[in-house]
């Protein structure tokens, strides 16, 4: 008989009465059985959360930061068997999955830092009016309150990580929500925080399926709602609970912009390799993949060939082998969707260079030109191996091109002039903007979140602190200053 995996109440390890299992993508099998929380244990869990929030918020800061501290050490040393597990139960190449680990070590790292210098205070004279004399305002910040973190599927460690370890530096108990189909990523790191000496009840790990989420959502004693995911289920938890403050990392499609400029045969070989590399990793299955490149009509014949032979140039297959650059999608139903996508597109009349194959739940690495823009892979995230590849007449047509999108999270623009840079970064409705590169960079720091329908608020450790937190002034009296 197989394991059932624990998951992580109030701090301590507790199986339900039921369990489900998790399967690989790559080739159906069981990579784990993981026991359910019952209703009364998730009430158990958020009350905990709920009772310890101000004896968190009071926790010192060396303490937290020793537990972030802590906790990133430990995946470092583990790094090779988690990136196995993501690899198992996500199916992303190990190249990937340990690129993967690599990011919540440092996520971690820098949250045990912000923990120090966090909330050091802001301190303001008011006596620049007279009725304001003998007086200083000193600001500093505290918790909402307790955090219910949403994480998804295609980064089931590090997208957690981006919950967790802010949520602690700032000294907000937290609830995580990881997704069905990877909860074993979020579940050691349960283990590595059950190490730690952090108040019980100031975190839980539940692995409860979506149809109960919305009963988390609606909890009052979660007042703040971190969630990356969907348009549609993002949008859905902000405008049933209007009055919670929610942070929102939602869906893109991003674009890769090549100007006149980059047009060395140098440059055009590194912005191929580039946007095959990145259309295609992690399965397509990340919302800062590229899938779109708008080229100039002066690079644009000798750019896409390049491309078509570097995406074609991708290893596809095993994600346990170490050679392997694109495995599989997270599901069959995945993969299909994308395929009905294509399908759509090229009947309509859209060319297709490479790719356009299913095989389960992997799909080929494709490139698309000549894409109608009413068709559905047009207009919505593909989160899949598909690219998309148009022709446009100058910066102007460009950067109206990446605008013509409802999303609106990052966007590369390949460029050797200072100039354009900051003029793409003035018109671009998006995020972030990534010069010399493919809109796929991010680094765990840096803020990261979306404009229109690609979210609301920002993640990145001391951003999402702050999204967690809420200035309280005090002012002081009679002072001789």
């Amino acid at each position: 008989m197989r394991a059932t995996h624990a998951f992580w109440l109030a701090g301590r390890q507790a199986t339900g009465e039921t369990a489900f299992d998790v399967t690989s993508p790559w080739d159906g099998r069981v990579v784990g059985a993981v026991s359910m929380p019952t209703e009364a244990q998730v009430e158990e869990a958020v009350a905990a959360a709920y009772a310890v929030r101000d004896e968190f918020a009071a926790t010192p800061a060396h303490v937290r930061a020793a537990a972030l501290d802590h906790v990133s050490r430990r995946l470092a040393e583990r790094t090779e068997e988690i990136a196995r597990l993501i690899s198992a139960e996500n199916g992303k190449p190990m190249k990937w999955a340990r690129g993967e680990v690599g990011r919540a070590v440092s996520v971690f790292r820098f949250a045990s830092e912000e923990a120090r210098r966090f909330n050091g205070g802001d301190a303001q004279r008011l006596d620049t009016d007279a009725g304001g004399q003998g007086r200083l305002a000193f600001t500093r910040r505290f918790p909402k309150g307790v955090v219910l973190g949403i994480a998804p599927f295609n980064f089931p460690l590090n997208l957690c990580a981006h919950k967790v370890a802010p949520a602690i530096a700032a000294g907000a108990p937290i609830v995580l929500k990881p997704a069905p189909a990877t909860p074993l990523s979020a579940l050691v790191l349960g283990e590595l925080l059950a190490e730690t000496e952090l108040p019980a009840g100031s975190w839980s790990v539940l692995p409860v399926p979506n149809d109960r989420m919305p009963a988390l959502v609606q909890d009052e004693r979660l007042p703040v709602i971190s969630f990356t995911g969907s348009e549609k289920v993002g949008y859905a938890i902000m405008d049933s609970v209007p009055r919670k403050h929610c942070t929102l990392e939602l869906g893109g499609n991003g674009a890769a912009v090549v100007l006149a400029d980059f047009a060395s045969d140098e440059d055009l070989d590194r912005a191929a390799n580039r946007i095959a590399t990145f259309s295609n990793y992690q399965g397509g299955q990340s919302c800062i993949s590229v899938q779109r490149v708008i080229a100039d009509a002066s690079v644009y014949d000798r750019l896409l060939p390049r491309i078509v032979a570097a995406v074609e140039a991708q290893v596809t297959g095993d994600p346990s082998d170490d050679a392997t650059d694109v495995g599989p999608l997270v599901s069959e139903d995945a993969a299909t969707r994308v395929e009905s996508w294509v399908n759509e597109a090229v009947e309509a009349g859209a060319t297709l260079h490479t790719g356009g194959k299913r095989d389960g739940a992997s799909y080929a690495p494709t490139v698309l030109t000549d894409v109608p823009a009413d068709v559905t892979i047009s207009c919505e995230e593909v989160f899949g191996p598909v690219l998309t590849v148009q022709k446009v007449n100058g910066e102007e047509e460009a950067f109206a091109a990446v605008n013509d999108s409802k999303y609106g999270l990052q966007a590369g623009v390949f460029t050797h002039d200072l100039q354009t840079a900051f003029r793409a970064h003035r018109a671009l409705e998006v995020g972030g903007v990534v010069v010399g590169d493919v809109p796929s960079y991010r680094a765990d720091q840096m803020p990261y979140g979306g404009a229109k329908q690609s979210g609301v608020g920002r993640e990145g450790v001391r951003f999402a602190m702050e999204d967690y937190t809420y200035e309280r002034v005090m002012v002081l009296t009679g002072l001789a200053l």
